[in-house]
């Protein structure tokens, strides 16, 4: 897993249902032996502006991404709420079992903007900061 790497989730979160359901995620750091920093994307814009780019206010903080690509047909945006990091181990062992798939991988520049937003959000720990900003720092 690398910076800028989109994956598809078909397992992500149990619905009211029981079902599983899919969501795709934004691979935003990812040290060696370390867990996989993340953010989930939308397609539900909620208020989130295509401009600026970057948005960290009200109703919901969001990157816009436009229309990626290949599976990803729709105005997308990152989701900059907080959310868990990913252990490593069980990321490999979800490829490995075909639940975690790579869809694309956005291109250097874009992944740069969209680490360096994530790395200002306010529901952003220190901790996400610091790993965010070491992977900034590799890749320039």
């Amino acid at each position: 897993m690398h910076p800028g790497d989109i994956y598809r989730d078909d397992a992500f979160y149990v619905a009211p249902t029981g079902e599983l359901k899919a969501k795709y995620l934004l691979v935003l750091a990812a040290p060696a032996g370390r867990d996989v920093v993340i953010r989930l994307l939308t397609s539900r814009q909620h208020g989130r502006p295509e401009q600026p780019p970057c948005f960290h206010g009200d109703p919901y903080a969001g990157y816009y991404l436009g229309v990626p690509g290949d599976e990803l047909k729709r105005k997308t945006w990152v989701d900059l709420r907080a959310q868990d990091d990913l252990d490593a181990i069980a990321c490999r062992g979800r490829q490995e079992r075909g639940t975690m798939t790579p869809v694309m991988q956005l291109d250097a520049a874009t992944t740069a903007r969209v680490i360096e937003c994530v790395a200002g959000a306010d529901d952003t720990t220190r901790e996400q900061e610091s790993l965010l900003r070491d992977a900034l720092a590799g890749m320039r």
